[in-house]
């Protein structure tokens, strides 16, 4: 369902602008209908109030918790089925954050993602993603959502701001806090300058060569790696808020001084930071986890020459959590599973 449609079953029932946004409020702030004044009861029209915990019954159900698995660094991985039996993953972050999916599958066909294998299957409409962010809020704390889950989000451009829009407004989180990670496309760069709730920005770079970039995403649009870095950085500086550039470090493939010489070169005096990500290896695809310790030293060494970097870890590592990867797993279990691939495999060979 369609964040528009929920506010057309409050008008059916009765509601004014002022009982929407209180009924929105509560269903995407997991608050309990008891909380609040005026209470809810005597306030809402009749009609509204005896449909409203069949119709928050409804809404919830749009994802249905089917597997939790906990991590050592306090993240838990989260398998959730929707209505027509497909499943997606979230992840619930430390500190108080939840990744989100905004597709099934995804068409990129990112090299390295276990969910590119599988190419675009369908779209998760606006109110799948804010059930998603429900689901959650049932089950800790959440003060930040981010769109780095399965799927490419400027693919399913209307449905995630949508989202966004809605998590921004009635889901009481500060737009900083929204995180849009994109692998970069021109129609979303000015549909999120036009957005009037406008997200934190994650850059999927991972390479400053456009021919390596089309190789590990095959089909990202073709803007070079110069060309994106002005898009968002153009974005940064018009929202205030800087971007956070992603780098799936792949040892032997993105890892070499050449490229960090080069990544210097683009992205010293920009606003924004690098987060070097280890790559969370996936069974069945050519590529390998960097040493942490050496992968330290890079981001040592890019910040000393100008660059803010980060190192960062998937989270879930030891449940073997990667994106795509619970999914994958659930769908070997279930008979008769089928999947539409939507791009050739890739026949990359790291440099050893």
């Amino acid at each position: 369902m369609q964040i528009s449609a929920l506010r057309q079953q409050l008008r059916a029932l009765g509601a004014k602008p002022a009982h929407e946004a209180r009924v929105l409020r509560h269903w995407a702030r997991a608050l309990p209908l008891d909380q609040g004044k005026p209470p809810l009861a005597g306030w809402l029209p009749a009609p509204l109030m005896a449909a409203l915990p069949e119709l928050l019954a409804q809404w919830n159900s749009q994802v249905q918790l089917r597997g939790e698995h906990p991590a050592d660094d306090g993240a838990a991985r989260l398998l959730l089925g929707l209505h027509d039996g497909q499943t997606v993953e979230s992840v619930l972050l430390p500190r108080e954050g939840v990744c989100v999916s905004s597709q099934v599958g995804c068409a990129v066909g990112c090299a390295f993602c276990m969910t590119g294998t599988e190419g675009l299957i369908r779209q998760v409409t606006s109110g799948e993603i804010v059930a998603q962010v429900v689901l959650a809020r049932r089950l800790r704390p959440v003060r930040k959502v981010v769109f780095m889950g399965m799927g490419e989000p400027s693919h399913n451009l209307a449905n995630v701001l949508e989202a966004i829009e809605f998590l921004g407004s009635e889901g009481g989180l500060a737009h900083k806090q929204l995180v849009f990670s994109t692998v970069g496309d021109e129609r979303a760069f000015e549909a999120l300058h036009a957005a009037p709730v406008k997200p934190a920005l994650a850059l999927s770079l991972h390479t400053t060569r456009p021919e390596l970039r089309e190789q590990l995403l095959p089909r990202a649009p073709r803007l070079t790696p110069q060309r994106l870095v002005e898009l968002a950085d153009a974005y940064a500086r018009a929202t205030g808020y800087p971007i956070q550039y992603q780098w799936t470090l792949l040892r032997g493939v993105n890892d070499s001084a050449e490229e960090m010489d080069a990544v210097v070169r683009l992205l010293a005096g920009r606003y924004g930071l690098l987060n070097l990500i280890l790559y969370n290896e996936v069974d069945g695809l050519p590529f390998d986890r960097p040493d942490p310790a050496a992968a330290q030293t890079l981001a040592r060494a890019l910040t000393q020459r100008g660059v803010l970097t980060k190192l960062r870890d998937s989270a879930g590592q030891d449940v073997e959590g990667g994106c795509g990867q619970l999914r994958a797993r659930e769908a070997v279990g279930r008979a008769g599973a089928k999947r539409t691939p939507m791009t050739q495999p890739i026949n990359f060979q790291p440099r050893p």
